[in-house]
């Protein structure tokens, strides 16, 4: 059986799109933010833990999200991945988006990598 991705919501991620993604697909391990306590840690500290955890960030954080990463690879660190959705994207494209991220990548795929979806 081969290996999916593991994806980890950031604080304010669209719940929409993980309950339906989880819809479509029951067998996604998307962990929200509120199980992994992110609610008000800072962005650092999210990449940090999100690392630990070798899940993949799924984020709508165009503004700060970027450079904080970059930041976080150039301090020696490595990561998983973040995966940037733009707020305004329609929740049904987004779900598909991901989705396609996991039934046909493999999570050392995105190691290191801001990936901006749709691709």
């Amino acid at each position: 059986m081969r290996e999916h991705v593991r994806f980890q919501a950031d604080a304010n991620f669209n719940a929409q799109i993980i309950k339906g993604v989880w819809r479509r697909q029951p067998l996604v391990d998307f962990q929200t933010a509120d199980a992994a306590a992110l609610s008000g840690i800072p962005d650092p500290e999210v990449l940090a833990r999100t690392a630990q955890s070798e899940r993949v960030l799924v984020s709508h954080d165009y503004h700060t999200m970027p450079d904080h990463f970059a930041e976080f690879l150039t301090s020696g660190q490595h990561s998983p991945g973040v995966l940037l959705l733009h707020q305004t994207l329609p929740v049904a494209q987004a779900i598909e988006a991901l989705l396609l991220a996991w039934d046909a990548s493999d999570p050392a795929e995105w190691r290191d990598l801001l990936t901006y979806l749709p691709l």
